[in-house]
């Protein structure tokens, strides 16, 4: 028999870290972060990573497992997680990844092939030189005319993103997104993926009170300490919450005009992840509101029961 796992996704600042860990809390199980950053230590405020309190007592997985100037990628991290799955199920209990990091989560629990797909160092170095002499743009261009889809996905500070998709593309002869849509799709897993989606004006307010609450927390010393670090280039600088703030730590916008930066990119990430999961995975997709999330969750237990129950009969 496959092994169950739920898959708790949608877009940032939904409510899906508070779901999952009811979901943990009443199914006896245990949760797997599915969020690229939230793996790397030092990145708390600007990830909204899951606090102590947060989790209540859950076992959480896949959080603060790499230094800020280490590089990680979706095989890595498929690698990780299949084996805290297999962990959590042989413990009797039942596996939660929650995240809105789509391709992570597909890959995952479609079991995308990336060993075949090898590195060639080479090509990495001369495109890094090319960026050198002529700048970022023109690579990313190229990207552009490649694989558009991808370019889509990937921000043109990306650089090792963007590389990647260009080497991909060089060596198989296949487009990433090509790649993607040859993948199996069936899963080694029983998977149930649950998705919360929200009012898109009342989703977009809780994005900017977030973003005033991040700063009221201490964003701004916690992206400082990372650049004063010289952590510019390394790739946990490159997420929403930690680029924005370079141009203002090298005098090129005021604060005011950073943290608007912020808010707008953080709600066309959340408009990104929706159209992710909605394009690419089978999702249960459930409406909540401030004044409905009760209810909701109620709704979603009731229905997660029956369908687990399906699945172990």
């Amino acid at each position: 028999m496959k092994i169950p796992v739920i898959a708790v996704v949608g877009p940032t600042a939904v409510g899906k870290t508070r779901l999952s860990v009811e979901l943990a809390k009443r199914f006896n199980g245990e949760v797997i972060s599915g969020d690229s950053m939230q793996i790397y230590k030092g990145l708390d405020i600007g990830t909204a990573k899951v606090t102590k309190e947060e989790m209540q007592g859950i076992p959480h997985y896949m959080i603060d497992i790499k230094e800020p100037d280490e590089a990680f990628s979706a095989a890595e991290f498929q690698e990780n997680v299949q084996h805290y799955i297999n962990e959590i199920h042989n413990d009797g209990r039942l596996p939660i990844i929650v995240g809105g990091t789509g391709l992570y989560i597909q890959s995952t629990l479609y079991a995308f092939n990336f060993s075949e797909q090898k590195r060639d160092e080479n090509f990495e170095k001369e495109m890094r030189q090319e960026i050198a002499l002529h700048g970022m743009d023109k690579v990313y261009d190229k990207l552009r005319r490649v694989d558009p889809q991808q370019a889509e996905k990937i921000h043109p500070n990306n650089v090792r993103r963007v590389i990647r998709a260009l080497e991909i593309y060089e060596t198989t002869g296949l487009t990433m997104s090509e790649l993607h849509a040859k993948q199996l799709e069936e899963s080694p897993y029983e998977p149930i993926l649950i998705g919360l989606q929200m009012d898109r004006e009342e989703l977009y307010s809780r994005i900017n009170k977030r973003v005033d609450q991040m700063m009221d927390e201490g964003l701004l010393e916690e992206v400082k300490s990372l650049y004063n670090a010289g952590l510019k280039e390394a790739q946990s600088m490159s997420g929403i919450g930690y680029k924005e703030f370079v141009p203002y730590l090298e005098g090129q916008l005021t604060l005011e005009e950073t943290v608007e930066q912020l808010k707008q990119n953080s709600r066309r990430y959340a408009k990104r992840q929706y159209t992710y999961f909605k394009n690419k995975l089978n999702v249960r997709w459930y409406t909540v509101s401030e004044e409905t999330i009760d209810s909701t969750f109620l709704n979603i237990f009731n229905d997660l029961e029956g369908l687990l129950k399906e699945i172990t009969k």
